[in-house]
């Protein structure tokens, strides 16, 4: 990143270097909360896109028979790096998506673990040797790198999950592209320039950005690329279906991490003080703005009062606004739109006999931590992902109930139960549809060595350590005979 008049650049990261774009092409982000512009960012084209695919293939054959510990060495210095760097990368990302300073300082330190939890993994692509019943055959399962990986990575934990499109994918001897998020370029920059600064081999980590208008055409170009084998995705459902139909064309591998509606239940015997503030971290951190958070709460009728008050006292006493303020608990939405379909979705559900008991009023892009009471399957926040500071309250009666609700989703990434009968609790968390399930803990949780991941229209495929290795490695039968064979012809 090269930084003028508080203005930072961002070209493209193509074969290790600083590359222009063809045409050099910029557009400019600007940040919403001032109107002010804050980054010069390249344009890529489609041919730019290719470019970077182009140095990541010639890049592979060395990046994969580079010896493990080599690997692991330029991971952990990437970790390092981005922790040396920590307070300049999370201004930065506050400045860009308007996140608070205590999550853009979360995102640093969870990535850099990821970074280090990533260089772990570099002796763990083992194989295995099959019993075979031909005499004299020794059968071997061996694991290889599938080739180039394309991370695609979104804008509400920038740093976060832009390093975890990449970094296991680079452990297992991949080579990959990043294409950053149009609302946080020089964010997913930062993570390449550590990549670089680090040591990693010129076309091992490659960057494209990309003017707003050009997002589906460089998508299109990345996917398309015959040297692509994998491509990443952590984003909206609506465009994760695009990006499996494009891959689907060319029979290129995906890997998606899509919308949540994370049912968060409540029953009877919980510990209600508990529970509320685990509601209310998962439903408001971030403004909401997690793929897990909580957008549904399943509340026992007989305790919902009690849990309804403590939850509202508990949103009434977060503090909204400046994002670089220390004592800001909540920043603003990421923009203008998202502002406009929260309320949509609070004045909807209020239509449809909701009542709005804290919050419910935005001021610009500050939307107010929002609880309310009495919502129906017939309002549209029961059922669409909101992506805002909104915890809905749906009433049931019973473990039956409750189970009916959380599974009446298309979605099914993560979920949360309360109760104090851990039976009860484990027979409970087998039957909700979701990839990941926290009993007694909010829905919003994430480590870096844990299988993350969803179903239904929550997406397919683990990030995670171990369960990564699925993802972006290829597994191979190879056979070695020491006998003579007899063949029938």
């Amino acid at each position: 990143m090269i930084t003028q008049d508080d203005v930072v650049n961002i070209p493209l990261h193509i074969a290790g270097v600083a590359s222009e774009p063809t045409g050099h092409r910029y557009t400019v982000k600007v940040r919403r909360l001032t109107g002010r512009p804050i980054s010069r960012v390249a344009a890529a084209s489609s041919e730019d896109a290719r470019r970077a695919v182009d140095a990541a293939a010639a890049a592979a054959p060395g990046w994969s028979a580079t010896a493990p510990a080599e690997r692991r060495k330029v991971l952990e210095n990437a970790a390092d790096l981005l922790e040396y760097r920590r307070d300049a990368i999370a201004s930065m990302m506050g400045k860009e998506m308007g996140a608070a300073s205590a999550w853009c300082h979360f995102n640093v330190n969870l990535a850099a673990r990821m970074l280090r939890e990533a260089a772990a993994q570099v002796y763990s692509t083992v194989g295995q040797i099959i019993p075979s019943d031909v005499p004299g055959l020794t059968a071997l399962a061996v694991r290889e790198p599938v080739g180039v990986v394309v991370g695609i990575a979104p804008w509400n934990a920038p740093i976060i999950l832009g390093v975890r499109a990449i970094a296991m994918p680079l452990a297992y001897g991949n080579t990959v592209v990043l294409k950053a998020s149009e609302e946080t370029p020089a964010t997913h920059a930062a993570i390449i320039d550590c990549l670089i600064d680090a040591g990693i081999p010129a076309g091992a980590a490659n960057l494209v950005t990309n003017a707003p208008e050009d997002a589906a055409d460089i998508v299109e170009a990345l996917i398309a690329h015959p040297e692509v084998r994998c491509v990443n995705f952590t984003g909206s459902t609506k465009v994760g279906r695009v990006i499996a139909e494009t891959a689907g064309k060319h029979l290129t591998r995906t890997v998606l991490e899509l919308g949540g509606k994370a049912p968060f239940i409540v029953l009877a015997d919980a510990d209600l003080e508990a529970a509320a503030a685990a509601a209310s971290f998962g439903a408001f951190m971030n403004q909401g703005q997690i793929c897990m958070s909580t957008e549904r709460l399943i509340v026992d009728s007989s305790i919902s009062a009690e849990f309804t008050d403590l939850l509202v006292r508990r949103a009434q006493a977060l503090v909204v606004g400046d994002p670089e303020d220390p004592s800001t608990q909540l920043g603003p939405i990421v923009h203008e739109s998202a502002v406009a379909t929260v309320q949509r979705l609070v004045d909807d559900a209020v239509d449809h006999g909701a009542t709005v008991v804290a919050g419910g009023c935005p001021d610009g892009l500050y939307y107010p931590p929002t609880v309310l009471t009495g919502v129906t399957s017939a309002a549209r926040i029961y059922s669409e992902e909101s992506f805002g500071p909104i915890a809905p309250i749906i009433e049931i009666d019973g473990v039956e109930e409750a189970i009916a609700a959380a599974n009446d989703s298309d979605y099914g990434l993560a979920a949360a139960l309360f109760t104090r009968d851990v039976g009860k609790a484990l027979e409970t968390a087998s039957r909700i549809r979701s990839g990941i399930c926290h009993i007694n803990g909010a829905t919003v949780h994430d480590e870096a060595q844990m299988p993350f991941g969803g179903l239904k229209a929550s997406g397919f495929g683990r990030f995670g350590s171990q369960a990564a290795l699925e993802e972006f490695t290829e597994l191979r039968w190879i056979t070695i005979s020491s006998k003579d064979r007899h063949y029938p012809i």
